[in-house]
């Protein structure tokens, strides 16, 4: 298979070689399936407005380093990218891959545990939490609903009106399209998994 030219060129669309003619039918059907504009691409990788649109309509070869931030953006790897159907039926997150780090600071850690490239309806993350840490949430979209399952701590969730204290071991099941709160009420650090699962609105 040839490689990727390591430099920008303009050749035309017929003469360009199978594997960056994928690459850049690829970027711009990701793209659509997320509902991205070619600025907020351009913002998660890093690669300008102007050099993602000359990819997309084939009028330049991207050099490997910015088809590498274009991969990352969508969160899979260059071989994803520009082979899709050869792509393994197992796919790992890494515990030290930063890309799924979804937020991260001095009081809690928040991690998908999902491939965010794909398209979905369920999400599924890692939280951390130090005492007294909060994770106050605006609604979501209606009919969505969350679980959450405490590996260790105690925990403390709010939703809407309701509230329970929850222990190690248990698991509880909200409505997450009202304010909603996961709040570590330990002296401890605590750990839980969260599933979200968003459910249409009925037309």
């Amino acid at each position: 298979m040839q490689q990727i030219r390591p430099q920008f060129e303009n050749p035309p669309a017929e003469t360009a070689d199978s594997a960056t003619v994928r690459l850049c039918q690829r970027v711009r059907e990701l793209r659509g399936s997320r509902g991205w504009t070619l600025e907020q691409l351009a913002q998660a990788s890093g690669v300008s407005r102007s050099m993602l649109s000359q990819i997309e309509r084939q009028q330049v070869n991207p050099t490997f380093h910015v088809a590498y931030r274009i991969a990352q953006a969508f969160g899979m790897s260059l071989g994803q990218l520009v082979e899709e159907e050869n792509e393994p039926s197992i796919e790992v997150i890494r515990s030290h891959d930063e890309h799924y780090h979804f937020r991260s600071d001095e009081d809690h850690s928040v991690r998908s545990l999902y491939p965010m490239h794909l398209e979905k309806d369920v999400e599924f993350y890692e939280l951390k939490l130090r005492p007294g840490a909060r994770l106050p949430s605006s609604p979501h979209l209606a009919g969505t609903r969350e679980f959450l399952t405490v590996q260790k701590g105690r925990i403390r969730l709010v939703s809407g009106n309701d509230e329970v204290l929850l222990e190690a071991g248990d698991s509880a099941r909200y409505p997450a399209d009202v304010d909603h709160v996961i709040e570590n009420a330990g002296r401890r650090d605590a750990l839980a998994f969260l599933v979200a699962i968003y459910r249409p609105i009925s037309q």
